[in-house]
This record gives C-alpha cells, sequence and structure tokens, in this order.
C-alpha cells in the first residue's frame, strides 16, 4: 500500500504539502473529496485514529457557513461522520494514510511528516 494524500485540490495546505512530498521523494496518490468523494470505508478508520474531533475543522470557511443547529450537533463520532459525509470541506486537510509507515495524520506539518518518512 502506497501513500496516499487526501484533499482538495485547491486548498493551499494541500498544495504546500504535495509540494512538500514531491521534494522529498515520496511516492503517494493523491484523492481528491470534490471529485471522488469522501471514502466512508476510510472515514471510519479516520473516526476511530486520529478521532473525530481531529477531523472536523472548526476554524474553516465551511463550519463557519454551518447553521448554528448543525454545528451544536457536532458532539460525537456518529453526528460528526454525518456532517462531514455532507460537507468534504469541512474535513482537516490533508489527511494522509502513510501506508506501510504507519498511522493517518491530519494536517500538514513538515517535522512530524517527517517520522513518517524514515
Amino acid at each position: 500500500m502506497t501513500t496516499t494524500l487526501y484533499g482538495i485540490t485547491n486548498c493551499d495546505t494541500v498544495k504546500r504539502a504535495r509540494a512538500w512530498l514531491d521534494e522529498e521523494g515520496i511516492a503517494y496518490r493523491f484523492h481528491d473529496f470534490k471529485k471522488e468523494g469522501v471514502p466512508e470505508a476510510e472515514l471510519d478508520q479516520w473516526l476511530r485514529a486520529p478521532g473525530w474531533e481531529a477531523l472536523v475543522n472548526r476554524r474553516g470557511t465551511t463550519w463557519r457557513r454551518l447553521d448554528d443547529a448543525t454545528r451544536n450537533s457536532v458532539v460525537d463520532t456518529a453526528s460528526a461522520r454525518a456532517v462531514l459525509l455532507a460537507n468534504p470541506s469541512l474535513i482537516k486537510r490533508p489527511v494522509v494514510n502513510w501506508g506501510p509507515r504507519g498511522g493517518v495524520t491530519t494536517g500538514f506539518d513538515a517535522a512530524q511528516w517527517k517520522s513518517h518518512t524514515v
């Protein structure tokens, strides 16, 4: 299994992450949420680890655009799953499945990522 980077093509953080992977010579597959959708089986794994709190981007525009009732309803794994499937842009990007290196990370942190490439 290879490294898979999940995100949205026009996201600046995803662009930086892809550039970093390219610079480091790390082969990866890119999965675009907008074009390919959110893979439910993978989402279920991500909800277990790193967890729903790490996946829900509460700082982004998508979160702010949600109505109060929807925002207030995100309180556990099941409610987060429903909102993330309905609003893929709400997923903190990028999500990276490091494959044989192990683990899944959210967001871009070059120092953290370096530990997955050794």
